[in-house]
């Protein structure tokens, strides 16, 4: 675009801008036709002195593909294309995207290019200690089990791949209902709807997950009870991961948080530890 003549720029003997003239129609004319003839004098242009944000506005305003700089004697000093306001467009989208990566994890990234380390440690270390909290109360949750974990330890070996797709499926629900609740005003219908559709997405997700996983460990172990745990624990735990992540920020929403930065810790802490709680009480209940 760049590089692309998309109007041509007529001045006057003084070099004031005085017309413009799109290239389409130049082609067009006839050879002989004088620029003045065919040339538009209503000139939209923009002042030597303007900002960026003035050059994007003009942008919107009048969906042109350039215009033309212009100085106080209206000389014409240069042109800009739609490229700056594209370009200005895609920064602030890319930044936008990466702020929500960050709140989602606890981190405000404007905050924490702006404040000092101590205000920095205050703003974030609250969201952290859910993960502490739960990692402890999981451990804690382990420790109940020992013995059990002990004698059958297939079932210490896929405590990780149970929490990590239960975690996956918490942040992709908790991502869908953050977008649904960013909206002025919320649509409770439309909303209600897109839940229950992720819900039951969930639930088949959780179900082919759940089959690929126990049929890896049976195949592997050759125990079939603690692959039928294993297999009910992954559909069960991205089942509720996703009912955590839609519940959670609707509810922290309603007490006006900002759900974006404090869902994401919650959302992962609570759903650790109600999976774990699952996974250790069925397997006490089918195996013993």
């Amino acid at each position: 675009m760049a590089d692309e003549i998309v109007y041509i720029y007529i001045v006057d003997d003084d070099e004031r801008l005085v017309g413009v003239l799109p290239l389409r129609k130049l082609l067009n004319s006839d050879s002989k036709t004088r620029l003045s003839d065919i040339m538009l004098d209503r000139v939209v242009s923009i002042h030597s002195d303007a900002t960026v944000l003035d050059a994007c506005r003009k942008f919107l305003e009048h969906r042109f593909l350039a215009l033309p700089i212009v100085n106080k004697q209206g000389k014409i000093e240069g042109v800009v294309d739609i490229t700056l306001f594209t370009d200005e467009v895609s920064a602030f989208a890319r930044k936008s995207e990466q702020d929500n990566v960050f709140q989602l994890i606890g981190i405000h990234l404007a905050h924490g290019r702006r404040l000092s380390l101590a205000k920095s440690f205050k703003d974030r270390f609250p969201w952290l200690m859910f993960n502490i909290v739960s990692g402890l109360i999981c451990a804690f949750i382990a420790g109940r089990y020992e013995l059990l974990i002990s004698e059958i330890t297939i079932l210490a070996m896929f405590i990780t791949i149970i929490l990590a797709m239960a975690e996956s499926v918490s942040m992709q629900s908790m991502t869908i209902t953050l977008q649904a609740l960013s909206a002025k005003k919320i649509y409770w219908k439309h909303f209600l709807k897109t839940l229950r559709m992720e819900l039951f997405i969930a639930s088949a997700l959780g179900i082919g997950s759940g089959i690929t996983v126990g049929l890896i460990a049976f195949i592997w172990k050759r125990q079939m009870m603690p692959t039928v745990v294993i297999a009910a624990s992954i559909c069960f735990a991205m089942i509720s991961a996703c009912l955590l992540g839609i519940i959670i920020p609707a509810a922290i929403r309603r007490f006006r948080i900002d759900p974006k930065v404090a869902s994401g810790p919650i959302v992962l802490a609570v759903s650790d530890i109600v999976t774990l709680i699952f996974y250790f009480n069925l397997a006490r209940l089918l195996i013993g």
